[in-house]
């Protein structure tokens, strides 16, 4: 795969000016989120933007940023970047993948279909979620040459967390990614304000719906009336999260694919460990954006730590606050060989479907070049682990 390069983004918007047009959508954070307010429902909005409790770990995920700062290098021949990263033991086009996003079809009717199809075009590898809008074999097949990760949420169902993870071997994903904070849901005051849990209406479920475990767990198909519907979603809310999980469930992985495990929600240093004597070929730094302990450390914070304790045993990601290419290379200097992208491209998805997940993660790109250029660094992977202020 040629490497990707993004230095010319800037210079193609503001030729592009001249003949006086402008970008489709806007270019920064702020104003991208909160025109994605404007578009969205209340619900869904309430869905994506929410966090637990009175959202400190969301703010403090975003606001922790700022205790580090990079001492940009002069003169030091920066002509082309590299933006090629190792994750996995593996080279990645970019340093950047998306995160595992559930229920997208209450932001875009195109989903998680628009998704895959905008990360494979730009090379981009994306993390289905479990929780998806659409069975992971349709993904799949929308962008049959993609790189693609599978996220599970270990259900209470044996039979059926297992039927999760071969499907997802058998549609060529790369990698099974485990999120270990989400065993049940944290308090989430927005949803709750609106009394709103989209699973409950059967959105966000189509990966049990489509599973032949799952399936013969209930007594009619879910399509043949309303009543077998209703009856699937109660059984969905009887196996979703898992509280009697340990880590040697997660060792057992390895009995039922041969895909590099990754796990995602590691925020201290002897759980990154557990993580490596389980057989996982990574962690994945992340307090969930924020959505499940309130008060918990913003996950930047946490990432030096865990770093240091993977050392070059495994692959280290980053996930919870990235909202610029600056925090991309801030990610990166403190030991993250990639990052997960969440909100920014969900908001993308509001606001112009595919279109809309290009044009948000090609502007973060170009700024993240951009930033790794004008820092003094001529690739990613100098970057990673390199000094701060």
């Amino acid at each position: 795969m040629a490497k990707a390069s993004f230095s010319g983004v800037a210079n193609e918007i503001y030729f592009r000016g001249l003949a006086g047009e402008r970008p489709p959508l806007p270019m920064g954070y702020a104003a991208l989120e909160a025109a994605a307010r404007d578009r969205m429902t209340p619900e869904a909005f309430a869905y994506v933007a929410g966090g637990a409790g009175d959202e400190h770990t969301m703010r403090a995920n975003v606001d922790a940023f700022a205790a580090h700062a990079i001492v940009p290098r002069m003169l030091r021949e920066i002509v082309e970047r590299d933006l090629e990263t190792d994750v996995l033991g593996k080279p990645m086009p970019t340093p950047v993948l998306t995160a595992p996003i559930g229920v997208l079809s209450i932001v875009h009717d195109d989903a998680e279909v628009a998704v895959a199809r905008a990360t494979a075009k730009l090379g981009i590898t994306s993390v289905l979620s479990t929780a998806a809008s659409t069975p992971m074999e349709t993904v799949a097949a929308a962008a049959p040459d993609a790189a693609r990760y599978f996220q599970l949420y270990w259900p209470k169902d044996r039979e059926l967390a297992e039927s999760f993870v071969r499907r997802a071997t058998a549609a060529g994903f790369g990698a099974i990614v485990v999120t270990l904070d989400t065993w049940s849901l944290g308090w989430r005051p927005r949803d709750l304000a609106l009394g709103h849990l989209p699973f409950l209406k059967g959105l966000g479920i189509a990966n049990y719906l489509s599973d032949p475990v799952f399936r013969s767990r209930l007594k009619s198909p879910p399509e043949s009336s309303p009543e077998a519907m209703t009856a699937a979603v109660f059984t969905w809310a009887g196996t979703f999260g898992n509280a009697s999980l340990t880590w040697a469930d997660v060792a057992r992985l390895r009995e039922w694919t041969p895909l590099p495990i990754i796990v995602k929600g590691v925020c201290h240093p002897d759980d990154a460990r557990a993580a490596l004597d389980a057989g996982c070929a990574g962690v994945i730094v992340s307090n969930h954006g924020g959505r499940q302990v309130d008060r918990a450390r913003a996950a930047i914070a946490c990432l030096p730590a865990v770093a240091r304790a993977v050392g070059d045993r495994a692959t280290v990601l980053f996930d919870s606050g990235i909202r610029c290419g600056g925090d991309i290379l801030v990610a990166l200097t403190l030991g993250a060989q990639a990052v997960l992208v969440g909100r920014p491209f969900v908001y993308g998805l509001a606001l112009g479907g595919q279109s809309g997940v290009e044009h948000v993660l090609r502007n973060l790109l170009a700024d993240f070049d951009a930033s790794l250029a004008l820092a003094g660094y001529r690739s990613a992977r100098e970057a990673r682990g390199s000094a701060l202020a």
